[in-house]
């Protein structure tokens, strides 16, 4: 019996070895076989890319594919040039291949979410899903609600990569043009709060760049020259800080058509109850009717006491000064703007209210205080061009007042040049605007003759009113 189980036992582990062996086989040749596959796609990583870098997306094509579909995680050139690629085969697909071209590119940006949402472990969601939104529109695919919601789900899921101006607002866009349709989905309160959020989004990514800017031009105030590096990215700061400029002032065209005293009173009062409790809607309901001069209205009041009262804050504390300017009380209103700042600890959200503190005091005629406030904001962000422009225009408006004589009078347009070409070097999103602001007030300052024949080439020119500085006069 005892030989029979030995037998036995034998016999079994004989067949254990036999599949031991058959299961390492198995897996040495699929290893061999993976790295196979895997050298194969390297191969074709590399043939697909360099035709892609040339613009040769014809003959990047096949290798693409072959990627793509053996070894999709392999690399995320897979999904940056493939996006190119496919882009090029949609536009030049004739009528009946073009439904599967606009499939096949559709279908990239979903694999896309699945193997690479993110680069060096930040999230890409947001940017991969507002590039696919920007594709259906770029190339008409689906319908506004579809497109809508591709760059809602990309706003809402990741707001931090979804930073694209053109995206940005290209999302709001689409959304007045559904509403514009009458589309029963889209209501004026929609309307108006994506408007806030989007506009708020931009005034993000208005600070990252200010923020590094600033850096570059601390370290130019500070005698440093500039490296290579620096000036590479100066370019590029200024290209995405013109191109934010831009669609801002796009954005803030398209609400102006909706956005009357008319239309947010009547909006703003029946939403008033339901919402007098939350800070944020308070906020961004006196924002509106501020920036439309619909303050004059007793809603304002209420809004802004409401605010000001769950908790005094930088924004309640400004627009209480701006109600106690219109009353006549200077003092109180001054007070309160100084509460505003104080309330305020990030030193670029503090520039922000400083320039907007300043801008009350020009339009009242105070131009020493709105210089001084301009002056402060610009110390927090030297790259606030708007506040170099405020003081460009209140030297400009001093003409006739600072100066004994006509060339002396005139000679503050020089001034108030300096300020307005300061600007444009600092701030490329109003750089236009301010060069053309520049040009029109040199063209106001005395001329090459007056300065020949009163013979002040190269002298200083002393102010001694509210501005208290001087200029020199060009050389000829």
């Amino acid at each position: 019996m005892i030989y029979g189980l030995l037998n036995e036992f034998t016999i079994n582990l004989r067949e254990m070895k036999k599949y031991v062996l058959l299961i390492l086989i198995t897996i040495f040749t699929a290893g061999q076989i993976m790295a196979q596959d895997n050298q194969e796609c390297l191969q074709n990583l590399s043939i697909f890319a360099e035709s892609a870098k040339v613009k040769n997306f014809e003959a990047a094509y096949e290798p693409w594919l072959s990627v793509k579909n053996q070894c999709p995680t392999i690399n995320r050139a897979i999904y940056t040039y493939g996006e190119r690629i496919l882009k090029d085969r949609l536009e030049k697909a004739t009528p009946e291949n073009k439904a599967a071209a606009t499939a096949e590119l559709m279908d990239l940006y979903d694999s896309w979410l699945v193997h690479f949402p993110s680069t060096k472990g930040v999230n890409k969601v947001g940017d991969i899903l507002s590039s696919k939104a920007q594709t259906m529109i770029d190339y008409n695919i689906g319908t506004p609600k579809e497109v809508y919601q591709t760059f809602d789900k990309a706003f809402t899921q990741d707001p931090a990569s979804f930073t694209n101006p053109k995206s940005l607002y290209n999302y709001f866009k689409v959304l007045h043009e559904r509403y514009k349709a009458g589309d029963t989905e889209v209501s004026t309160k929609l309307l108006f709060e994506k408007y806030e959020e989007v506009s708020e989004k931009f005034e993000v990514e208005q600070t990252i760049l200010a923020k590094k800017l600033d850096v570059l031009l601390n370290k130019e105030e500070g005698g440093e020259a500039l490296t290579t590096r620096d000036l590479k990215r100066r370019r590029v700061y200024d290209v995405n800080s013109n191109a934010i400029g831009i669609f801002i002032s796009n954005l803030d065209a398209i609400i102006a058509q909706e956005a009357s005293c008319e239309n947010l009173i009547p909006l703003y009062q029946s939403s008033f109850e339901e919402n007098k409790n939350d800070p944020v809607w308070l906020n961004r309901a006196a924002g509106r009717m501020k920036s439309k001069e619909c303050s004059d209205d007793p809603l304002f009041v209420t809004i802004v006491e409401a605010l000001h009262s769950l908790k005094p804050s930088a924004d309640s504390a400004y627009y209480l000064g701006i109600l106690n300017d219109k009353r006549g009380n200077n003092n109180e209103a001054l007070r309160y703007y100084e509460e505003s700042i104080s309330l305020e600890s990030d030193p670029y959200k503090k520039a922000k209210t400083l320039y907007k503190i300043a801008l009350e005091f020009k339009a009242r005629g105070r131009k020493s205080t709105a210089r001084s406030y301009a002056q402060k904001a610009l110390k927090l962000q030297p790259s606030l061009g708007k506040a170099h422009l405020i003081i460009s225009n209140l030297y400009a408006s001093s003409a006739n007042d600072c100066g004994n004589t006509q060339f002396e009078k005139r000679a503050v347009y020089w001034l108030a040049a300096q300020s307005a070409r300061r600007a444009a070097a600092v701030d490329a999103s109003i750089k236009k605007a301010a060069i053309k602001t520049a040009v029109s007030y040199e063209g106001r300052a005395p001329s090459k003759t007056d300065i020949f024949t009163e013979g002040r080439e190269g002298t200083t020119v002393t102010f001694s009113c509210w501005i208290n500085g001087s200029v020199k006069v060009p050389k000829l």
